[in-house]
């Protein structure tokens, strides 16, 4: 589907690149000849990924940095790094997320904030850490968001996400505006569905994926690939003129209803309790991984 060489030259960060969608979108772009950078709280998963794919495609590199985006200071540090120990990126793939279900009536201001920061604030500083870099030296760069479709159609049960995500939609757009003329475009892709180990763990903690098949025309949740393959498109030169734009990539489930999760209006209390118990039994083998 693309040449070999798309990429050759081209130095990307992928946040959240360690694992999931982000370390899918990382093999892909490595694959078609970039050098890579990612980031993340789990220095050892980063290390393992960077180690996996220099070992997979032979002549590449991919740097690992513990970074926790949340933190504006920690963003600025190792940007500053990145481009004295590796060179001035030329893409940045804001693809770093945090998220559970929750009734919002449960939600603690800290859980709240877990998310906003991670999303909504860590987007913003990695955007504009790298943004007035590639401003002030002249370069040509490509951002690419991954947000999901509540940022068109709400969802109950994820308001912190859905409220995080649709202010990074209109950064993208306001940014593609303001940056265009500096040679800078910003995208996104809005998914539906697309079953990771560490999401799926806290937005479908029950396992119940029938909601997800029965609610999408094409019968089934996406396959990692295919936002893969939506990524290195618009992260490629040639079709630059793309800029603003947010892109479902959802098999059509988006407008079909309200929200991934308008199904789960008929929980019951205690329904809603085995979900917060399982969550948290997530939390704390993640933790304890962590160390």
């Amino acid at each position: 589907m693309f040449k070999a060489d798309l990429f050759k030259g081209k130095t990307f960060l992928v946040t959240g690149g360690g694992s999931g969608l982000g370390k899918t979108m990382l093999d892909k772009f490595v694959e078609l000849g970039a050098d890579a950078v990612i980031c993340g709280r789990r220095g050892a998963v980063l290390k393992q990924t960077a180690d996996e794919l220099m070992g997979k495609y032979p002549g590449r590199r991919v740097h690992a940095y513990t970074c926790d985006i949340k933190v504006a200071s920690a963003v600025e540090e190792m940007v500053d790094a990145v481009w004295r120990e590796v060179g001035p990126l030329d893409g940045l793939v804001n693809n770093a997320a945090g998220n559970f279900i929750a009734q919002t009536k449960d939600l603690s201001p800290r859980g709240f904030d877990a998310i906003a920061g991670i999303v909504f604030h860590g987007t913003f500083y990695m955007t504009h850490a790298c943004g007035k870099r590639w401003i002030a030296e002249g370069r040509k760069a490509s951002v690419l968001s991954i947000l999901t479709t509540w940022v068109w159609t709400g969802s109950p049960f994820v308001v912190p996400s859905a409220m995080s995500k649709a202010g990074v939609a209109v950064m993208t757009q306001s940014l593609a505006v303001e940056w265009g003329r500096y040679g800078i475009r910003l995208n996104a892709i809005a998914p539906g569905p697309f079953p990771t180990e560490g999401a799926w763990a806290r937005l479908n903690p029950m396992g119940d994926n029938t909601r997800y098949k029965d609610r999408n025309p094409m019968g089934r949740v996406g396959r990692h690939p295919e936002l893969a393959n939506m990524a290195a498109f618009l992260m490629c030169d040639e079709v630059e003129y793309i800029n603003g734009e947010v892109i479902a990539i959802d098999g059509a489930a988006g407008i079909m209803g309200s929200g991934t999760f308008s199904g789960m209006l008929s929980q019951t209390e205690e329904d809603w309790q085995k979900i917060r118990d399982a969550i948290q039994s997530t939390n704390a083998t993640d933790k304890a991984k962590r160390g």
